[in-house]
């Protein structure tokens, strides 16, 4: 078992997202909204207390306030599909502002089918 994390920057394709999940068998996702660490900093610190953020703000989209985290338990062999549904929908991770996976190894699970 694997647990799959998902940092989706596009909002507008979260419906998409958990729709592809559902037509390929990935489940039981969770989604939380969120907010990146440059973003936080960007609107709560001035320049002059965190240098590197003069060069952060040209880079965020002033139109993406916040972001939604979205993780599952899934399955070893589901790993390669659930990336795939996400790049089907987003586009290649790879690719600037399409957003972040990764998983962990699982140990131990009560309560999951």
């Amino acid at each position: 078992m694997r647990l799959l994390f998902y940092v989706l920057s596009k909002t507008e394709k979260l419906d998409d997202i958990l729709a592809a999940f559902a037509r390929g068998n990935i489940g039981g996702a969770t989604v939380l909204e969120s907010m990146g660490m440059a973003r936080l900093l960007s609107h709560n610190h001035c320049e002059d207390e965190i240098p590197f953020l003069g060069s952060l703000r040209k880079f965020l989209s002033p139109e993406r306030e916040k972001g939604n985290l979205i993780f599952a338990v899934i399955h070893d062999d589901q790993l390669e599909e659930a990336i795939n549904i996400i790049e089907s929908v987003v586009g290649d991770l790879s690719a600037k502002d399409n957003g972040v996976v990764f998983s962990l190894p699982i140990d131990f699970t009560k309560g999951i089918n």
